[in-house]
C-alpha cells in the first residue's frame, strides 16, 4: 500500500469533501481516502499494483473536482490581488443594482430613464444586465452546483445554482410578458435576488477563505523558519549558496544572529542557540561539537561549523509539517456526525424545496410566489457552516500543538485527550532527564574502580539503554580507552552480555541473575544503594557477582508541579518502571505518585496497560518511546518525550518536542477547549438549520415572520460567520495548566 496527500480545487461546503471522500472510497484499489475541506486536499492509502496517481486524478475529475497534483507542503498564500478587486467593483454594483431595483420602495428619488412607473421597460432590461454581470461573476459556482450534481455529489453550489437560475430565468419570463405589453409582470422580476444571492455567496466564500487561512498561520510559520540561504565552507573559503544547494556532508558555517540553515551536527566551535520554536524553552542552548544542531535555530553568539546530516523533506521542521498536516487528514470521531448530516443534507434539502413548491401551488398561491419560497429554502440552507464546525477547529488546534512543541499524529487524539482519567509514566526519561550519573560503586573484585568502569563501559557503549550513557560518559571524562568487546547480547528488561578478553560478562538488574541461575549474595548492599534513590546495575565475571555500582539520575524540574496538578485534577498517576522496588519507591513518594509497579518488563508494561483499560480506566502512557514502544502502542493515547532530530523514528500518537511534561497538561487543555468550541459549533450551525428552513418554508408567515432569497442569502453568510468568531475563541495564550472544574 502507498499513501499520497493531493491538493484538491473546487471544494466549497462539506457536501463537496463528503461526497468526494465517499466517491473515492468506493473505488477499486483505494484502501481509504479522507478528505480535508479546510486544508483542500485529499489523504489516500492505495494498492500502487491497482493504482497511480494519474488514475487518482481521473477519479477526482470524475468526481467533479480537480487534482492540483502532491500536496508537498503548506506554503503562505499570495494575496489574490484580482479576487479583491473584483469584489470590490461588485460591492459597488451590488448598492447600485439594490438602489435602482428597490429605491422606489423607500421613496428615494429614482432616474427618470430606468423608474419602474415611467419606464418599466428600461427599468427592466438595466436589471437585467446587472444580473448577467453578476451571474458571469459567479458562474464558476454555477457550473460547479451543476457538475457536482451531475456527479451525484450535489453540494451548496447546487442549491444556489438551482436557485439562482430558476429566479433569473422566471423573470427573463416575465420580462419578455413587459417588453410585449403586461406590464404587470414588472412584479414578478427577481433579477436582484439573483445577483444578490451570488453577491453574498462571494462575500461568504471570502470570509471563509480569509478563516482558513488564518487556521494554517501557525504551520506557515514553521515553513517560514528556515532561512533561504546558507553559507558552506569549501577547501577554507566561504561561499554562499540558496538552501537547495546545501547537500549532505556539507560544512555550514553559522555566525552570530543568523539561524541555522540544515540539521546538522557541531563540529567545531561553541554558540547559544534559541530553539524555542521547537522545544518551547525560551533560554538560549549552549551548544558544542559533538551537538546536533536544527535548521531555523538563531544563533545568539558564537560561531559554528557544522555538518548538513538532514536537509529538504528530510529536517526536522519538514518532518513537522508532514505530521501536523498527516494529522489534519485525519477525522475525530466528533466530525462524523457534521460528515453524516451533510452527506443526507442537500439531497433533503432539493426535496424539501420541490416539495413545497408543489405544495404551494396546490394552495392556490401564485407561481411567482411558490418559486420565491423554492429559491428561499434552497439558499437558506447552508452545509458549509456544518463542515467548517469540526476542521476549523482542529486545524486551529494541531497548528497550536506544533508551536507549542506537541506534535499530534491523529485528529482523534485532540478529542480524547480531555477524557483521559489515568496516566502512566515511564522513570529514566521520563520523570527524570535520563541523564544518569554513576553514583557509588561496591566493588568485590580486584580491579580498580576505574578498570571496573572500563569493562563496563566498554560493553555498554554498544547498547542504547539510557543508563549505558552514565558509563560511557564516565569513560569519556576521564579519557579512558574502550576495550575490544566480542558476542555482544541484549537481555531484553534484564541487561546486556558480552565476552572481553575471552571472559563473559553479564551486567544488568537484579532479574538477569535469576536468568542466569546466579546466586545474589548482595541484596543487603542493594538495599542500602536503593535506599538512596540509586538504580542498581550488578556486574558480573565468571558467573560471580564482582561489582554493584549505583547510578542516579535527577528529577525533571517540572515533574513535581505536574504530577501535583494531575492529582489536583483527579487524573490517577502511576509510575511504571523496570527499575527495583526501592528506588521507584523513594522518587515516587518524592514525587507524590500514589501507585508504583516496579520490577516489570517492557512486554510487561503492555499488560499492565490492558489491565487499565480493562477497569474502563481512559489511560495515557508517558514513556521514552524505546523500550515502551509496546505500552505506548496499547494506551489509548501514547505519548513520548523526544529530541527533535528524533521526530521521524517515533511511533506513538504525540511527541513532545518540549525537555518538560507541562505539555500534557497543556495537550489536554487544548483538547478540552477544543472539543467545547466543536459542540458549541455544531450546536449553532445546527440550530441555524433549524429555525431558518421552516421560515423559508413559510410556517411563521401567519405571525408575521417570512424571508425572501436576498434575506436568505446573507443569512447564509451570517450562518458561517458564526461558527468563524466562535472558532477564534480558541485561545490557548494562558492554557499552560488546567482547572479542576474543567475536567
Amino acid at each position: 500500500m502507498k499513501k499520497i496527500i493531493l491538493a484538491i480545487d473546487g471544494m466549497t461546503c462539506s457536501a463537496c469533501s463528503n461526497g468526494l471522500e465517499k466517491y473515492l472510497n468506493k473505488q477499486e484499489g483505494i484502501k481509504s481516502a479522507s478528505v480535508n475541506l479546510v486544508m483542500a486536499n485529499a489523504s489516500i492509502e492505495y494498492d500502487e499494483k491497482i493504482l497511480d496517481v494519474e488514475k487518482i486524478n481521473q477519479f477526482i475529475k470524475k468526481a467533479g473536482f480537480e487534482s492540483l497534483g502532491e500536496f508537498k507542503e503548506i506554503k503562505p498564500e499570495n494575496k489574490n490581488k484580482k479576487e479583491k478587486i473584483n469584489f470590490i467593483i461588485f460591492t459597488i454594483l451590488a448598492i447600485i443594482f439594490m438602489y435602482i431595483s428597490m429605491g422606489h420602495m423607500f421613496n428615494i428619488p429614482t432616474i427618470e430613464f430606468i423608474d419602474i412607473n415611467k419606464n418599466p421597460v428600461n427599468f427592466a432590461i438595466c436589471l437585467l444586465i446587472f444580473a448577467i454581470a453578476f451571474i458571469i461573476y459567479g458562474f464558476d459556482i454555477i457550473k460547479n452546483g451543476y457538475k457536482n450534481l451531475i456527479h451525484k455529489v450535489p453540494n451548496m453550489d447546487t442549491l444556489v445554482s438551482i436557485g439562482v437560475l430558476s429566479s433569473f430565468l422566471y423573470s427573463l419570463y416575465n420580462l419578455w410578458l413587459v417588453i410585449n405589453g403586461n406590464l404587470d409582470a414588472i412584479h414578478n422580476l427577481y433579477f436582484e435576488a439573483s445577483g444578490m444571492i451570488i453577491y453574498f455567496v462571494k462575500l461568504g466564500r471570502l470570509i471563509d477563505k480569509k478563516s482558513k487561512d488564518k487556521t494554517k498561520e501557525a504551520i506557515q510559520k514553521l515553513v517560514k523558519i528556515t532561512p533561504e540561504n546558507a553559507t558552506i565552507k569549501i577547501d577554507g573559503k566561504e561561499k554562499k549558496v540558496t538552501i537547495d544547494e546545501v547537500k549532505k556532508g556539507d560544512i555550514v558555517i553559522s555566525k552570530p544572529g543568523e539561524r541555522i540553515s540544515v540539521d546538522g551536527e557541531i563540529i567545531e566551535g561553541r554558540a547559544h542557540l534559541d530553539e524555542s520554536f521547537i522545544t518551547g524553552e525560551s533560554k538560549p542552548v549552549n551548544k558544542k561539537a559533538p551537538e546536533k544542531v536544527i535548521a531555523g535555530s538563531i544563533n545568539y553568539d558564537g560561531y559554528i561549523e557544522y555538518k548538513a546530516e538532514k536537509i529538504g523533506k528530510n529536517s526536522t521542521i519538514s518532518e513537522i509539517v508532514k505530521l501536523v498536516v498527516e494529522a489534519s487528514n485525519t477525522k475525530a470521531p466528533i466530525a462524523k456526525i457534521a460528515d453524516t448530516v451533510s452527506s443526507y443534507f442537500v439531497p433533503i434539502v432539493i426535496l424539501i424545496a420541490i416539495i413545497t413548491f408543489i405544495i404551494y401551488l396546490v394552495l392556490g398561491y401564485s407561481f411567482a410566489e411558490s418559486l420565491i419560497t423554492f429559491v428561499t429554502i434552497l439558499v437558506v440552507a447552508c452545509p458549509c457552516s456544518l463542515g467548517l464546525a469540526t476542521p476549523l477547529a482542529m486545524v486551529v488546534s494541531e497548528g497550536e500543538c506544533a508551536k507549542s512543541g506537541i506534535l499530534v499524529k491523529k485528529s482523534e487524539i485532540l478529542e480524547n485527550a480531555q477524557k483521559i482519567d489515568t496516566i502512566v509514566f515511564d522513570k529514566t526519561g521520563t520523570l527524570t532527564y535520563g541523564n544518569l550519573k554513576i553514583a557509588e560503586i561496591k566493588n568485590y573484585s580486584n580491579l580498580k574502580d576505574n578498570e571496573l568502569i572500563q569493562l563496563v563501559g566498554s560493553i555498554e557503549k554498544k547498547s542504547t539503554h539510557p543508563i549505558a550513557r552514565a558509563f560511557t560518559d564516565y569513560l569519556e571524562e576521564k579519557n579512558i580507552n574502550y576495550l575490544d568487546v566480542k558476542e555482544f547480547g541484549n537481555v531484553s528488561g534484564y541487561g546486556v552480555i558480552g565476552k572481553v578478553n575471552s571472559q563473559r560478562i553479564i551486567i544488568g538488574n537484579s532479574k538477569i541473575l535469576q536468568s542466569f541461575n546466579i546466586e545474589n549474595i548482595h541484596e543487603k548492599d542493594e538495599k542500602e544503594l536503593a535506599s538512596k534513590g540509586n538504580t542498581i546495575i550488578y556486574v558480573v565475571k565468571d558467573n560471580k557477582i564482582i561489582a554493584l555500582i549505583g547510578v542516579n539520575d535527577i528529577i525533571r524540574e517540572d515533574s513535581k508541579k505536574v504530577i501535583e496538578e494531575l492529582n489536583e485534577n483527579g487524573i490517577d498517576t502511576i509510575m511504571l518502571t523496570g527499575d527495583n522496588n526501592e528506588t521507584a519507591k523513594q522518587i515516587a513518594e518524592s514525587l507524590k505518585i500514589k501507585t508504583v509497579i516496579a520490577n516489570v518488563l517492557p512486554k510487561e508494561k503492555t499488560e499492565v496497560i490492558k489491565k487499565l483499560k480493562s477497569q474502563n480506566k481512559n489511560v495515557l502512557m508517558c514513556g521514552d518511546g524505546i523500550n515502551d514502544s509496546p505500552a505506548l502502542a496499547t494506551a489509548n493515547i501514547g505519548v513520548s518525550i523526544k529530541s527533535g532530530t528524533d521526530i521521524a523514528m517515533d511511533s506513538s500518537d504525540v511527541i513532545l518536542i518540549q525537555n518538560n511534561l507541562n505539555s500534557i497538561l497543556k495537550l489536554i487543555n487544548i483538547s478540552k477547549k477544543t472539543i467545547k468550541i466543536i459542540k458549541e459549533n455544531l450546536f449553532w450551525a445546527f440550530f441555524y438549520n433549524v429555525l431558518m428552513i421552516p421560515i423559508a418554508i413559510g410556517l411563521l408567515k401567519p405571525i408575521g415572520i417570512s424571508i425572501n432569497p436576498m434575506i436568505a442569502s446573507f443569512a447564509m453568510v451570517i450562518s458561517s460567520l458564526t461558527v468563524i468568531l466562535n472558532t477564534t475563541r480558541l485561545n490557548f495564550k494562558n492554557s499552560r495548566y488546567i482547572k479542576r472544574s474543567e475536567l
